[in-house]
């Protein structure tokens, strides 16, 4: 079920809600139930047939953490050797549907065999509820979360806000909040503050992320033709795409558990406003780089072994990072670009040379729209291909739609491309608007933050929802679903 669909905004949400407050007051253990029943249902609608495969999923995990927690602080080896089967568990569902393929096509290349490939289709969230049960498992581990109520673990992952594509969320910071008393009763400044932040990311989704969607499908589907300006709408459209997309779910995500009193954590921060890469992580799909950190970056050794480990690790994790992405070798380019400039920024610290505002943030933005273009782009080669009309390599012309447009630059004979780039005046618009924003602009959480029982607020939700709920005849999924 999409958040961006009539049926979420104005059934399924409102039964939950509705279900769940009726029960909380006298029957928490029931509206508890009635909350993992919904968010099951909410993860079924998609595709039913991969239902048994979260709860079993959810199960072992289950099992498995419980067993670590009766062992931790006693029997040290014993809760390790569970760790270890739990790890193998996750990583080995993970491994078999959603790089399957991705590992028997690499043998096939290599050893020039024939091995069939399985074709197995993604499952809905498996990489998002897989790593969360893996920080809990090692959180156990660690003697950081303890559960033994198999209901209370089932609503800490199935949890229907956040069980799609995050935030990704630890149950010691979750659990808590719906132990507490106080969630039990309907809090209106939470339902003003999650409704505001809801119509803010509804209004990213529908108007602003799937706008651009247009701009970066016609390019990435014409790649072989872009020339320079060409190329660069293709990109940022797509750099624009991706943020307004996947941080307007996060809105959507954050406003709907905030109807039930629980706080979900800041996923993004303004990334592109920032000034380097390390800065940009931290701003940036935020619980992700938590994880990668904390469960891996620092197990590893973190940059307590010298700069070169440091090195090691930085580019572990990132390669580690972008294959949780996608099956493809150009999600792991994309790590490994991102682990390079993050080591690259660390010896440029060292040099104590700082860099003007503006041109560290000119830097850091390409690199990550050209980045970007590795994630969108099919192949290799594509990815390629728009770099290299990017840089000109392909001509600096203007779209063909310009001519007749733009007067001077036809009396100066200015040559115009075969390529037609749909609209490309309105999405170069589009593209400086968005700019501005992303730069100039409070973020959404800040705004919500701010929020103040005055009219300018309700008119500016009711204005977001109500334009956005007349564009929803078109309903398309969110980016993250697909990772």
């Amino acid at each position: 079920m999409l958040f961006n669909s009539y049926v979420y905004i104005f059934a399924f949400l409102p039964a939950a809600f509705a279900g769940y407050f009726l029960l909380a007051f006298r029957y928490e253990k029931g509206a508890k139930l009635w909350l993992v029943l919904a968010s099951l249902f909410f993860y079924s609608y998609w595709n039913i047939r991969y239902l048994p495969l979260i709860l079993v999923s959810l199960g072992v995990n289950f099992i498995l953490g419980r067993k670590i927690g009766e062992f931790t602080g006693k029997d040290k080896e014993k809760a390790r050797l569970f760790l270890i089967a739990g790890l193998l568990f996750n990583i080995g569902l993970l491994g078999y549907y959603k790089y399957a393929d991705f590992f028997l096509s690499n043998i096939n290349y290599l050893l020039r065999s024939n091995l069939p490939l399985l074709h197995i289709a993604l499952p809905l969230a498996i990489s998002f509820f897989t790593f969360q049960q893996i920080a809990y498992i090692v959180d156990a581990y660690r003697g950081e979360a303890r559960e033994y109520d198999l209901l209370n673990y089932a609503l800490f992952i199935t949890f229907f806000p956040q069980l799609i594509a995050g935030p990704i969320v630890h149950h010691k910071e979750m659990m808590p909040q719906f132990r507490n008393e106080r969630s039990r009763y309907i809090n209106y400044e939470n339902m003003a503050k999650g409704l505001f932040i809801f119509c803010i990311g509804l209004f990213k989704k529908v108007m602003v992320a799937d706008t651009f969607a247009y701009w970066a499908n016609w390019g990435f589907d014409g790649i072989s033709h872009l020339t320079f300006f060409e190329a660069w709408i293709t990109s940022l459209a797509y750099t624009f795409q991706l943020y307004f997309d996947f941080s307007g779910y996060t809105d959507m995500a954050i406003g709907a558990a905030l109807f039930f009193n629980i706080k979900l954590p800041v996923n993004f921060n303004s990334p592109y406003k920032s000034l380097d890469i390390q800065e940009f992580w931290r701003r940036w799909h935020m619980t992700l780089s938590r994880f990668l950190r904390d469960y891996i970056y620092i197990p590893l050794g973190g940059n307590r072994r010298g700069e070169v480990i440091t090195y090691r690790n930085l580019m572990i994790t990132f390669l580690i990072g972008g294959l949780w992405h996608g099956a493809g070798w150009n999600f792991v380019f994309w790590g490994f670009l991102h682990g390079a400039a993050l080591i690259i920024h660390r010896l440029w610290r060292k040099t104590g040379i700082k860099m003007p505002s503006f041109l560290a943030w000119l830097i850091t933005f390409n690199f990550v729209n050209a980045g970007w273009v590795f994630f969108r782009a099919q192949t290799f080669d594509d990815a390629l291909k728009v770099l290299k009309g990017m840089a000109g390599l392909n001509g600096v012309l203007l779209p063909a739609n310009l001519e007749g447009k733009l007067p001077l630059l036809d009396k100066l004979s200015y040559p115009y491309g075969s390529f037609t780039l749909q609209n490309t005046l309105e999405a170069s618009i589009y593209i400086t608007l968005a700019l501005l924003a992303v730069l100039l602009l409070p973020n959404s959480v800040e705004m919500k933050d701010r929020l103040q029982p005055k009219l300018a607020y309700a008119l500016l939700a009711g204005f977001l929802a109500f334009v956005s709920i007349l564009h929803l005849t078109n309903v398309t999924q969110f980016l993250y679903f697909n990772f």
